[in-house]
């Protein structure tokens, strides 16, 4: 049977340690997944959800973006997709009561945790004005408070519409289209805050801003590089996948400030010697110190370039732009400079170097260790030049990876989820709605956050996610959250963004991927992207938690309904009636979605063009594939200082904790750890087992502490240190962001310890 949801916070400040395990997945990520599956749905339950989990037939997990091959598994999911889907499909409920027996102060003293174990919302929730507490409200009030709030702005720019990668693209095609009809592009999403980077890099050099790669490419790879990523947690089923291509003779580098279990040793649980032995993957692990990877990538670049028919003329000839400036810059990489950026010595680079000469076919992944760093597009752009260098773009087996986190992240930006959206993309919309969308640019998540503290923003409607929780410098972020006259949720289960809130708050509880979605024209289904451009069906199974939740396209067509009224001209009872006829429209406005319905229907989906990947051709200004020569930067610690990267768990999912453990790395019931390499922590005196405060500095002068953190001893890259966010997001500033992306540092965070 599923058990209650705890009833007082667990106590969290006294984490147990043993050391980091050395291989993932097996027999323990089995146990893990039962037990909590178990916890959260029951035994029936459990396998009535896991069996449709990324089934052509079922839905889409909402764990992660990775793709499916066209042979699925009987269990075509990770553990941590189990989590997810436990967590959604759980038996415990959030109702009325649930907020009579707890107002708004003893909500905002829980941990997130806390808040996600209680299970799913049933009903709409109103915190009236001066409230103390949630009261049940029907949604034709809650839709009337909302029209009432945007109506009465000054501007439609003061309204700041926030997407989570987990809605669908019919879901985020309606949001976006209501936004701009309402008249603004305040279209802030949680790619702001992590690939962001990697869309603004992309863009510019290879002319559009995703992955250029299928999973069939990865099984053909010669040489897979994995940097900034720790796929054993955060991308699970990655690991099948390089395993795959390990057994056909790939090579695999990791490059990263810890060693992750994962890509140590994959334990595959879908056989029985993958179970027993498991496959090694890394052939290297250059242990790089934090924001090293641009001097890396630019000095590989220069002994490429210098190497004997190590570059590919013919592409570069052909298909590139500004070689000669580029390759100018690269000759002047130092070995001395970039040693101490990367902390790495000189036979491992050699060697990383002799593999990328060796290898026909080259694959780069990267997730947030790339991204999230004040340099963080200068660098991707500089693993770009590595690909281009050896013509590595456009062929089987080679191109650029980043590796999405949410599961239709992707999908939302294709729909139009963008601040800054192309005028091509407004005009085809303009011409299949007779509307006039505006033209300047909107908000991103950071410039939301300051619109909201200046007081420029007042309405704020999030359609999934957890806003407060997931963006940095919580002291600053909460108060401009409180600032707001109205803050609306879109959401499943309860998150502190709950918690903070504007003067009125409502909470609008919605189906999720696993619930059965009925409408009146009869039973939907909507559709996802996947991290390499597959776009497939997803459809729940479950009962709803309640009677009461309503569908994301459902509530985006109320809300346009009661906000826009008979002014609008856009059909959008046909559209929460039929989704069909969302896609429809998608089809004449999205590239690539041409036949839509129809194409959607195919049991494995449909793959979106990629003109870089499909015929090397580059749609960039210059019309190329356009090689850059930024300056070189990594960060400079000052003595006595660490550089802190936040990171999840392996209970966690973005700001989703599951649990108090972090089974890879030896941390069991608590999060407020700290990792240290221990010749650090010697010259720091910090003994392992001690608490300490992490105080961030930055140039502002600002104090930013996080409290109370147990010292780990563990073995991080030399000057670096690791701890959870999102309990350390209180570190990262505001205004700390990553140039052009603006995504913010997280990845960056000089600190020093004081004792709690």
């Amino acid at each position: 049977m599923a058990t209650k949801p705890p009833a007082g916070d667990p106590v969290q400040d006294a984490p147990q340690v043993a050391p980091p395990k050395h291989a993932a997945a097996g027999l323990p990520a089995i146990g893990h997944t039962l037990k909590i599956a178990q916890q959260q749905m029951g035994l029936a339950r459990t396998a009535r959800t896991l069996l449709k989990v990324n089934q052509k037939d079922g839905f889409d997990c909402p764990g992660c973006a990775w793709p499916e091959g066209d042979k699925r598994h009987t269990a075509e999911f990770c553990e941590n997709g189990a989590k997810a889907v436990a967590e959604e499909a759980t038996l415990r409920r959030v109702t009325p009561e649930f907020f009579a027996a707890h107002p708004l102060a003893d909500l905002q003293g829980r941990s997130g945790y806390w808040l996600g174990q209680q299970g799913r919302i049933t009903q709409p929730m109103y915190l009236a004005e001066g409230a103390d507490r949630y009261e049940a409200v029907s949604w034709e009030r809650a839709f009337a408070i909302i029209a009432e709030e945007l109506r009465a702005l000054a501007s439609p720019d003061e309204a700041l519409f926030y997407t989570s990668g987990r809605t669908s693209n019919e879901a985020a095609f309606l949001f976006q289209l209501f936004a701009r009809e309402f008249g603004t592009n305040n279209l802030p999403d949680c790619s702001n805050m992590c690939h962001e980077s990697s869309g603004s890099a992309l863009g510019e050099t290879i002319g559009i801003g995703k992955g250029s790669v299928s999973l069939e490419d990865l099984h053909q790879a010669e040489l897979i590089i994995v940097a900034g990523q720790n796929p054993g947690t955060n991308h699970p089923r990655m690991l099948s996948a390089l395993e795959q291509a390990k057994a056909s003779g790939a090579k695999i580098i990791s490059v990263n400030p810890l060693p992750e279990a994962g890509m140590e040793r994959f334990k595959n649980p879908q056989t029985p010697l993958g179970m027993l032995r498991g496959t090694a993957l890394n052939d290297l692990f250059l242990q790089i110190r934090i924001g090293g990877d641009q001097a890396l990538f630019r000095l590989l670049n220069k002994l490429v370039i210098e190497a004997d028919g190590a570059t590919d003329e013919a592409f570069i000839r052909e298909h590139t732009h500004g070689y000669e400036e580029f390759a100018a810059a690269a000759k002047e990489a130092d070995w001395a400079e970039t040693l101490t950026a990367t902390g790495l010595t000189r036979p491992e680079i050699e060697r990383a170097l002799a593999m990328i000469l060796a290898s026909r076919r080259t694959i780069v992944c990267w997730a947030m260790g790339l991204t999230q760093h004040k340099h963080a597009v200068a660098t991707i752009r500089e693993v770009v030049n590595l690909l281009l260098l050896r013509g590595d773009i456009g062929r089987p087996g080679a191109g650029v990876c980043p590796v999405r986190g949410h599961s239709n992240v992707q999908g939302d930006r294709t729909m139009g989820i963008f601040e800054r959206p192309s005028p091509a993309f407004l005009d085809a919309l303009d011409r299949e709605f007779a509307i006039t969308s505006p033209r300047h640019h909107g908000f991103d998540v950071v410039r939301s956050i300051q619109a909201l503290r200046d007081g420029e923003a007042k309405v704020l409607f999030a359609m999934g996610g957890n806003f407060v929780g997931a963006t940095p410098d919580t002291e600053v972020t909460e108060a401009a959250i409180r600032r707001a006259a109205l803050t609306v949720h879109v959401s499943t289960k309860l998150n502190r963004s709950h918690a903070v809130t504007g003067r009125r708050a409502l909470i609008l509880p919605t189906l999720g991927r696993t619930d059965k979605d009925v409408q009146a024209s009869g039973r939907q289904f909507v559709t996802v992207e996947d991290s390499m451009g597959m776009v497939h069906t997803s459809r729940g199974n479950l009962t709803p938690a309640g009677p009461h939740l309503l569908s994301e396209p459902a509530i985006v067509a109320r809300l346009a309904r009661a906000v826009l009224g008979a002014t609008s001209k856009t059909p959008w009872e046909e559209f929460e009636r039929d989704y069909a006829a969302i896609r429809d429209r998608i089809s004449r406005v999205v590239p690539g979605f041409e036949d839509f319905n129809a194409r959607a229907a195919r049991p494995a989906g449909f793959r979106l063009p990629h003109a870089p990947r499909d015929e090397r051709r580059f749609p960039t200004k210059t019309g190329k594939a356009n090689f850059t020569a930024a300056p070189v930067e990594y960060p400079e610690v000052p003595a006595g200082r660490l550089l802190l990267q936040t990171l999840r768990s392996h209970d966690q999912y973005n700001t989703t904790i599951y649990g108090l453990d972090d089974r890879y790395r030896g941390i069991t019931g608590g999060r407020r750890v700290v990792l240290v390499n221990p010749e650090d922590a010697a010259e720091l005196g910090l003994a392992d087992g001690a608490y300490t405060d992490l105080v961030g500095e930055w140039k502002d002068g600002v104090e930013r502490r996080a409290r109370g953190f147990r010292v780990v001893h563990y073995p991080t890259a030399r000057g670096c240190a690791a701890a959870y966010y999102p309990e350390t997001n209180v570190l990262v500033p505001l205004d700390s962001t990553a140039d052009t992306s603006n995504t913010p540092a997280s990845k960056s965070v000089v600190i020093r310890f004081e004792p709690a």
